[in-house]
């Protein structure tokens, strides 16, 4: 029997999501853990696009609570929702230390970080890194040093990094792909793409996920107008 014919099908999986999105990283964990349940029948290549959540935001950030007051309202409805988080993010098996959090912060210099991460082969890694230090660990996100350091626990060479911070390398190509995506449609996050062909919107529940495998391993892939893969940094 030829070796190929029990090569398992490949579900190309395509994020779009930002790192202070509470719902993007538990979103994550509940794919990840589909994705295991599926590792017999499927492999996967996963790989994730910029979507900023306060593009608007200088890029000192701004105070955590006092934003997140304002936007939804009131100190009581910022309890109640980061509270609400908090619980769903512990059912995910995720530590959400959002009391630690004192800033939040424009996240483009982060979502480049991330595009570079991926042509070094480890924006895996660098993703899961950002979202503990933000969410779990409570790191201020706004100060370089600190994107620097993470970045290179995930496996970039920190001295790369400086230098590319330093510079305007990725800003352009960021605002065009997600200019990109709002041409597309997509306003809100996470969005998950499954071979071009089978959309999910929102931290979906882990069945939700295996079943968007199954539909989209049942055909080839559809064009690239379903899809952000054309968008690269």
């Amino acid at each position: 029997m030829p070796a190929n014919v029990m090569d398992k099908p490949v579900i190309k999986v395509e994020v779009i999501s930002d790192i202070v999105c509470p719902w993007c990283y538990i979103g994550k964990r509940r794919l990840e853990k589909a994705m295991a349940l599926a590792e017999d029948h499927y492999d996967f290549a996963v790989e994730y696009f910029p979507f900023e959540l306060n593009p608007h935001l200088p890029p000192e950030g701004v105070d955590y609570k006092d934003y997140l007051c304002k936007k939804f309202g009131s100190e009581e409805r910022f309890h109640q929702l980061t509270e609400h988080i908090r619980r769903t993010a512990a059912r995910a098996e995720l530590v959400f230390n959002l009391h630690l959090q004192k800033r939040t912060p424009n996240t483009r210099d982060i979502h480049r970080v991330i595009m570079m991460a991926r042509d070094e082969g480890v924006q895996l890694e660098a993703v899961e890194r950002f979202f503990h230090a933000y969410f779990t660990e409570g790191t201020d996100l706004s100060q370089k040093e600190n994107i620097v350091r993470i970045a290179a626990e995930a496996g970039l060479n920190p001295t790369d990094i400086e230098q590319f911070l330093n510079s305007s390398t990725g800003t352009l190509e960021i605002e065009m792909a997600e200019k990109e995506l709002h041409d597309l449609g997509i306003t809100s996050i996470p969005l998950y793409i499954f071979n071009n062909r089978t959309t999910i919107s929102g931290a979906q529940s882990v069945e939700t996920f295996t079943r968007a495998f199954e539909e989209s391993a049942m055909a080839p892939p559809a064009g690239v107008s379903a899809s952000p893969a054309n968008l690269r940094v």
